[in-house]
């Protein structure tokens, strides 16, 4: 009986509900404690680990974006001599219908001229194109009436683009179309085939091959 009323006095005090305490859960709920889970510390590995705080968002990195492909590379033009130019700018193919007009001109002109001849004469077709006295494009001004023989109204004969001289004719329409060479007769409008003599009266600047040049 002594022992009794020793283990009653001790074990009925009422628990206090203080708002650090766990709540309780109900009988039946059917939900069960989830026992906290305790990692042990690497002393060694994890002490070289920055500290943070566990319940901060994580900072995750964004994907890098994939790099644009890089261009093709265009070819490099030396500005040496007119030689090596060409040999650069060859092609059968003059890329625009202006560029074709010009190398049409400097094809038919003068596709049996030196190089420097060639050039001469497609920087007049190109000087007249900027003079304000003729057409302001460059098939304006081949098409201009009576201006070039070997026009015929708004056409021209068709030439063989595999050739050589045609292509080259493409390259010195690109050389004076991007001013990267020169013309031997600067600010030329006119020329003529030495066989003839027109008796222009014109200020005459110059022979190239078999042309004289004037403006």
């Amino acid at each position: 009986m002594t022992v009794l009323a020793a283990l009653s006095a001790s074990s009925v005090a009422p628990a206090q509900v203080t708002p650090e305490a766990e709540p309780l859960i109900a009988a039946g709920s059917g939900v069960l404690p989830v026992p906290a889970v305790i990692q042990s510390i690497d002393t060694e590995a994890d002490a070289a680990l920055p500290h943070s705080d566990p319940l901060a968002p994580l900072d995750l990195e964004e994907p890098a974006e994939p790099e644009a492909p890089a261009e093709p590379e265009q070819p490099v033009v030396r500005k040496a001599d007119l030689a090596t130019m060409v040999a650069q700018l060859r092609s059968s193919d003059a890329g625009s219908r202006e560029l074709e007009c010009l190398a049409a001109g400097i094809y038919f002109e003068a596709k049996s001229e030196p190089l420097a001849g060639q050039l001469a004469v497609g920087h007049v077709i190109v000087n007249r194109a900027n003079s304000g006295r003729f057409a302001s494009t460059y098939c304006g001004v081949l098409f201009q009436r009576g201006q070039f023989s070997f026009v015929r109204g708004r056409s021209y004969p068709a030439v063989p683009r595999a050739s050589r001289q045609w292509q080259t004719a493409v390259a010195i329409a690109r050389i004076v179309d991007q001013e990267m060479h020169p013309s031997p007769v600067p600010n030329a409008l006119f020329f003529h085939a030495k066989r003839v003599s027109p008796r222009w009266r014109l200020a005459r600047i110059g022979s190239v091959g078999n042309h004289v040049f004037y403006r």
